[in-house]
């Protein structure tokens, strides 16, 4: 099944209809949010929380440590839940909104825990007049659940140092990862206690009820999205490489097919989490994004071989049973507001802007490509790139080189000359009324689209996706 060589530009109701789509999915979201939250503000409120901050006293260190442990525990059920690829999220605020919430809300929930425990051991020691070491040792060994959360801190404290990015850097992005799921464990250690001791919630039924059921249904949500639904779509669609082929000198490209695979409903400029049933190591899921327009029948993807699991692809047989998670990501044909189209995409990032360019409607000279490489022979996806070009008028623009060192980093040493700006602009007059999809490594992105918006481009008109965890 191939595509027609013309697609017409999706009706202007095409795209308000897109956009309706996604409004209502971040609304969702963030009502969501809203309301969990203001449902522990409302839990605190109730147990006097307030009039105890008045006296300046003991008691007001014991409700602001309630408090930061009420607000802790709210921002870990959002560290899970976020990362638990529900559709309401995913949908509403896109993997790379997620991953970067997931981050702060980490280091937050982490800052405000370790708050929550100094504030009440200084208060309940000043009520009893004992060394706050003292009353430390006496909450870990007296009181219920105590010795759970101890150790449920210490996994948090953990995963919180091997996040800071000079420490994830050493790490092999599978150790990392193993070690971060660490994070579930110390989170289902650290929660019990406050259900057990905690002065909000003995002796409030309703206080208990309510806790009780987020984080069941945020369980079940991990178990669902994260296990029972990739499974259940993996084994329905029995989806198996079909070929493995070099993409560029140092690119692989993986092709596979399956039953019913419209069904997915992927689309393009989406990933999906691979894991190939290829031997040991298969538990290891990699994210790559689709390379080709899913409407086109197989599931394609394209990479650079930089490491263990993408040199993993090149050993890849015909036949080989995959596992998938997803469709995920937002950097889909619905974030368009126009006609016009500027893609720029860098290394392995140009994979998805292809996968887009073969779906969406444009006139010849309405869609743009910048591809940026350090050797033109390294560029993947060229192939697909001129059969663009060739039948549908795309106008492709390629920058190799080293990079500049300076603010404009994202273009070659080559344009040493230009702003980064008025480059831009050269290569697209009109984009003023494009929309602009960028895809590249986290430092790339940020280098384009600073200088994107100084060349006036409405940040509603940028459209990114990060990897980056």
């Amino acid at each position: 099944m191939t595509a027609s060589p013309l697609i017409a530009a999706a009706p202007p109701t095409a795209l308000r209809t897109r956009r309706r789509h996604r409004a209502v999915w971040r609304s969702g979201s963030v009502a969501v949010i809203w309301m969990t939250s203001l449902a522990v503000v409302a839990l605190w409120v109730a147990g006097g929380g307030v009039q105890a901050t008045w006296g300046m006293s003991a008691e007001t260190l014991n409700t602001l440590g309630r408090l930061t442990g009420l607000v802790s525990a709210n921002l870990l059920m959002y560290q899970v839940l976020l990362m638990a690829r529900v559709p309401l999220f995913e949908r509403g605020f896109g993997r790379d909104g997620i991953t970067r919430m997931h981050r702060i809300v980490g280091f937050w929930s982490f800052w405000l825990f370790l708050a929550h425990i100094a504030l009440l051991v200084a208060g309940y020691a000043a009520q009893a007049g004992i060394n706050p070491l003292v009353q430390l040792w006496q909450f870990v060994w007296d009181y219920p659940g105590m010795l759970l959360a101890a150790a449920g801190t210490a996994l948090l404290l953990l995963v919180v140092v091997l996040s800071i990015r000079r420490a994830r850097r050493r790490l092999r992005y599978e150790s990392w990862h193993l070690l971060h799921l660490y994070g579930y464990l110390g989170v289902a250690l650290a929660i019990p206690h406050m259900l057990w001791t905690g002065a909000d919630f003995v002796g409030h039924p309703l206080a208990q009820v309510y806790w009780w059921t987020v984080w069941a249904a945020t369980a079940t949500a991990v178990v669902l999205y994260r296990i029972g639904l990739p499974l259940v779509r993996s084994l329905r669609h029995d989806i198996r490489v079909r070929d493995v082929v070099a993409d560029g000198v140092r690119g692989v490209s993986v092709r596979m097919s399956g039953r019913d695979l419209r069904a997915l409903r992927a689309e393009a400029g989406q990933f999906f989490v691979w894991r190939f049933l290829d031997g040991p190591g298969w538990t290891r899921g990699h994210p790559f994004s689709l390379a080709e327009d899913p409407a086109r029948g197989d599931l394609v993807i394209s990479a650079r071989v930089t490491g263990d699991g993408t040199a993993r692809l090149t050993g890849l047989r015909p036949g080989t049973k995959v596992l998938i998670e997803g469709p995920y990501g937002t950097m889909t044909g619905g974030e368009r507001t126009g006609t016009r189209l500027l893609m720029l995409g860098a290394g392995a990032g140009v994979a998805p802007l292809v996968s887009l360019l073969q779906s969406e409607g444009y006139g010849p000279g309405e869609a743009t490509l910048l591809t940026r490489d350090h050797v033109p022979e390294e560029a993947l996806r060229r192939e697909a790139i001129d059969e663009l070009v060739r039948h549908r008028g795309l106008r492709h623009v390629s920058l190799a080189g080293g990079r500049r060192r300076d603010a404009s980093s994202w273009m070659p040493q080559s344009h040493a000359a230009w702003a980064g700006a008025d480059l831009l602009r050269h290569i697209e007059s009109s984009i003023d009324d494009a929309d602009v999809f960028v895809c590249g490594p986290e430092a790339w992105m940020r280098a384009v689209i600073a200088d994107l918006r100084a060349a006036g481009v409405d940040p509603a008109r940028i459209h990114r996706e990060s990897f980056t965890v």
